[in-house]
């Protein structure tokens, strides 16, 4: 049995993280977040500590370590903001624990590099949720992709729509500073998907980015990509938002829609058993979709031109 600290226990996320842990039957024996709503602890680890300062978290861990507890973490899980994730990756790594980081990794790709440096003078080990990539749909197109043939590429549109409220901007969310933007916020497990599928990334096109959306175009080893992030509810098709639907996705790959509705339920539970049996993500299978995003954030858009998205064409 391993045991496990969590930082972000008030996140969205973290539950998902905590059911892992116990699905793999390990053990949550210290958490924090700087908001105390965390009683979803009790469902799954109630005696688990509970911190809302970080000093005192850091104190916790760091007495355990040094007095050899039975309790000393093992693994550190990292569920707080994305500007957040760089360094309690390095206090996890600094304290003698290996990391378990959600997407995004990062914000920019030179911050791998730096963390990389970190897991050599520790001898710990960072692992990253890239929970497309164990998905059965994924992992059957992207062997179809690989063992077809490559006189051509593939033409793939992705659409994403997740409508948020007013409260979204308001958030840390909202500050591209903080959550690195749409794209990199809602899309970067996307990207990542786009890269796992379909090879290397060969060229990057931004249309469009607003505090709301985004598009561009994405061209890969076997693949040419038109993508739209939004969480604007006007942009969900209209007969779909007349009968209440909030949210839109669809992938297809040469005009053939790509199902995968199915399948996520238990998708960060089989992140955690390949982590735990040594086969888990490292930081070096980010660098291409924290690359991707970073791009997008700093590009300037070049508006309706080249090979956009149809979706974009509302946003005349």
């Amino acid at each position: 049995m391993k045991n496990f600290a969590l930082i972000g226990a008030a996140g969205y996320i973290a539950p998902r993280h905590m059911q892992a842990i116990k699905d793999t039957r390990n053990q949550l024996v210290a958490a924090y977040d700087p908001n105390d709503s965390v009683g979803i602890i009790d469902s799954h680890f109630p005696d688990a500590d509970f911190f809302t300062e970080f000093e005192r978290f850091d104190r916790h861990v760091d007495k355990l370590r040094r007095a050899k507890h039975d309790n000393k973490i093992d693994y550190i899980s990292i569920c707080s903001p994305n500007y957040l994730h760089d360094s309690h990756m390095r206090f996890a790594l600094r304290s003698g624990a290996d990391a378990i980081c959600e997407k995004p990794l990062v914000l920019n790709p030179w911050n791998i590099d730096g963390l990389q440096e970190i897991e050599k003078d520790t001898g710990c080990k960072v692992n990253t949720i890239l929970q497309l990539r164990l998905h059965p749909a994924i992992i059957g197109l992207r062997e179809k992709v690989r063992n077809g043939k490559h006189d051509r590429k593939h033409e793939v549109d992705l659409a994403y729509i997740t409508s948020r409220g007013h409260w979204y901007l308001q958030s840390w969310k909202g500050d591209t500073k903080k959550s690195g933007g749409i794209a990199t916020n809602i899309g970067v497990h996307f990207f990542d998907m786009l890269h796992f599928i379909f090879g290397e990334m060969q060229d990057n096109v931004v249309h469009h980015v607003s505090d709301t959306k985004a598009a561009g175009f994405l061209e890969y080893e076997h693949a040419r990509v038109r993508w739209f992030l939004s969480v604007d509810v006007e942009d969900v098709p209209g007969a779909l938002r007349a009968a209440g639907q909030r949210t839109f996705r669809s992938i297809t790959v040469d005009a053939e829609e790509i199902e995968f509705s199915g399948g996520f339920t238990d998708l960060h539970t089989r992140s955690y058993q390949e982590i735990l049996a040594g086969h888990g993500y490292g930081l070096e299978a980010n660098r291409t979709a924290i690359t991707t995003v970073a791009t997008i954030r700093n590009a300037q858009p070049i508006g309706l031109q080249g090979s956009y998205h149809p979706f974009l064409n509302r946003c005349r």
